[in-house]
């Protein structure tokens, strides 16, 4: 859902007949709805069931689909896009129904593998959507997506179990509208700030308001009696800084979705880039997400033998290897391919390893809202990606052709800002607690 109209976006204006600052929010919509919704859905699984939510939640992406399949202006296929990032919450219910579920020999795997999907839908996506904007109609794209939310749909009531757990009790309605506003404005400070300027009033206005929202919220929900999250729970040393490392992994993977393909793409005569089609450029960069997938047996096997911790210091470490090694070398294909196989190893290390971490140090009842919590965590650092990312790469450029292209220098720019954010989550991990001394799931030896 995230990268399935990355390759429209330069024909987005000319299709829906709207301004390139209206065609934006075809992007943004999708990722502030992921982020509200996916903690707000992991609490209501663990409430009213994680099964029945994620059926839910396939209905509201199916439906999305198709309000922007049928769409020919800006305004429904915003709509529709909107809807389509609420399925975000499936992949947090769906390890917390695994561990619910599953025997302890196989939850790692399983867990690692749901976690690659994460990677490689975005990665697949990609080539994918290029494929379907060069040879076929724009609308394509979304009926793609809503067959797919059917097949998922089906699979899910066919074959998922009803779930074994529930912890029944009132939805914190004050605290979702809290989050959601909270989140919001934050969250259009990081991606639309370097559209309206940072220090313009409207960007101010919501970062300011959005922290403001975000401590009166959090001093509710210490004090409410069934909070919408635990904020007690969250601030647990594994949780705590589990989901701050979690913001440098979204940034790290969500950097080289940004910078990649713009060197892989651009002509070689402007000095930056490597002149590849599109669809050649997404080939290229879906390698990460197809490493992830083959090396989710691995972390899974890995994870029972040396715990999650440790693998998630790996994967980090593989992180920072891959953007020294783009930094240094970043002239010919195949040192993107390299890179792209060690960021796919790192992701799929961390994104395997995260979940179980905090699955060790949370109670039950909290599972899917603590699970939906770090993929927020994540959604946050795909966001600073995008905005930073972003505005370094249109502040460093030149004219060429009367065409602005970024510089070398601002590509190397980003990877020293994706090693710095990679050095901060491994340095992270050292902090995190071997065991954890909460309540433990019968599921999860301690």
């Amino acid at each position: 859902m995230f990268t399935l109209v990355v390759p429209l976006q330069a024909e987005l204006p000319a299709l829906l007949n709207a301004s390139r600052e209206d065609t934006t929010w075809v992007v943004t919509i999708t990722l502030l709805v992921a982020a509200v919704a996916t903690p707000i859905s992991g609490r209501l699984g663990d409430m009213y069931g994680k099964r029945r939510v994620v059926v839910v939640l396939l209905v509201i992406l199916v439906v999305g689909s198709v309000i922007a399949a049928l769409s020919t202006s800006i305004i429904g296929v915003i709509l529709g896009r909107a809807l389509q990032g609420a399925v975000t919450g499936v992949v947090p219910l769906g390890i917390a129904i695994m561990r619910d579920a599953l025997p302890p020999a196989r939850l790692g795997t399983a867990v690692a593998l749901m976690s690659a999907t994460m990677g490689v839908g975005g990665a697949i996506g990609m080539p994918v959507a290029a494929l379907l904007a060069e040879h076929a109609d724009w609308h394509m794209l979304f009926w793609l997506a809503a067959a797919l939310g059917v097949v998922g749909l089906v699979l899910v009531v066919m074959v998922v179990p009803d779930d074994v757990l529930r912890f029944p009790g009132r939805l914190d309605l004050i605290g979702v509208a809290g989050l959601a506003i909270g989140l919001t404005g934050l969250l259009l400070y990081v991606s639309r700030g370097a559209e309206w300027g940072w220090t313009a009033p409207a960007s101010l206005g919501c970062l300011i308001g959005g922290i403001l929202v975000l401590l009166v919220w959090g001093w509710y929900q210490l004090r409410a009696k069934e909070p919408l999250l635990d904020l007690r729970v969250a601030a647990r040393p594994a949780v705590l800084f589990t989901n701050i490392a979690a913001i440098g992994m979204g940034f790290a993977l969500f950097s080289s979705n940004v910078t990649f393909p713009q060197m892989l793409e651009l002509p070689i005569e402007t000095g930056s880039g490597l002149g590849l089609d599109m669809f050649a450029a997404a080939l290229i960069v879906a390698t990460s997400g197809i490493m992830m997938m083959v090396i989710s047996p691995l972390s899974g096997w890995l994870e029972r033998t040396v715990g999650p911790r440790p693998l998630f210091t790996v994967g980090t470490a593989a992180i920072v290897l891959a953007y020294v090694f783009v930094l240094i070398w970043s002239t010919e294909v195949w040192h993107f391919l390299v890179g792209n196989v060690l960021i796919g190893i790192g992701i799929g290390f961390t994104f395997a390893a995260m979940p179980m971490i905090i699955m060790r140090a949370v109670p039950a009842n909290e599972t899917g809202a603590s699970n939906g919590l770090n993929a927020l965590f994540r959604s946050v650092g795909t966001s600073t990606a995008s905005a930073v990312m972003g505005g370094v790469l249109a502040s460093m450029s030149i004219q060429v052709d009367g065409v602005a292209v970024p510089t070398r220098e601002a590509f190397e720019v980003c990877f020293w800002l994706a090693i710095v954010a990679g050095i901060i989550a491994f340095a992270l991990t050292f902090f995190i607690p071997s065991r954890s001394a909460g309540e433990q799931h019968p599921a999860l030896p301690g």
